[in-house]
């Protein structure tokens, strides 16, 4: 009777797990268009439905996954220049979620005036954006956080904006590194207030957790 019943219980996570990628699925496969883009904190735009922001380090991968997440493969532009992305761009997905892809940072080539104006921007948006539900922190999977992805934990913590770990370019990782790197990643996270405990791991490339990251979304959609 209890395997019975232990049965019963796998069966319906996996009934449900089946259905949140399903929502995720559908949710992505709506129309995703350009909104605006805001190069200084007066073009930013009044939000009106609920945001997630991606940001990272300049060339971790946030126009491409963009990308793979809607499966539209010119909506963001993707650059092997790092720094190339200098406005906050804004994308609506199906009417029911707002995409925010916010320039990279830790690009050193890029001047002192030039960094400081990025980060006017980007605080800027993040101070009391209230429809702003999550920031997706992507981290390069073959650098682990850096000390510029940390600076950054450290300001959403003291901003109470919740965040979420997403490593990205994981197909350039064999996967014991890769386990290793999740563990020691997930142990960190425990000591940042705005963290989410769960971490994303993603290729753009093979499509790795695209599904799992569209389902988390839709969770925080209208």
């Amino acid at each position: 009777m209890a395997a019975r019943r232990k049965a019963g219980g796998e069966a319906g996570a996996d009934t449900e797990g089946a259905e949140r990628l399903e929502r995720g699925r559908k949710l992505f496969a709506r129309e995703c268009r350009f909104v605006t883009g805001a190069a200084s904190p007066d073009g930013i735009p009044e939000g009106r439905l609920p945001e997630v922001a991606l940001a990272g380090r300049s060339n971790v991968g946030k126009s491409s996954l963009v990308n793979a997440l809607t499966g539209r493969q010119m909506l963001a532009k993707v650059s092997r220049t790092p720094g190339r992305t200098r406005q906050i761009n804004f994308f609506s997905l199906g009417k029911r979620l707002t995409l925010v892809d916010l320039p990279g940072y830790g690009y050193a080539r890029a001047g002192k005036r030039e960094k400081a104006a990025w980060g006017r921007l980007v605080e800027g948006y993040l101070k009391g954006r209230a429809p702003l539900r999550r920031v997706c922190l992507l981290i390069d999977a073959r650098l682990g956080p850096t000390a510029a992805d940390r600076e950054v934990m450290a300001r959403l913590d003291a901003a109470a904006v919740s965040y979420q770990a997403v490593l990205t370019k994981s197909d350039k990782v064999k996967e014991g590194p890769l386990a290793r790197l999740c563990a020691g990643l997930a142990q960190e996270l425990k000591g940042h207030p705005a963290a989410h405990p769960e971490i994303m791991v993603t290729s753009a490339r093979t499509g790795r957790g695209i599904a799992e990251l569209r389902a988390a979304l839709a969770e925080l959609a209208a």
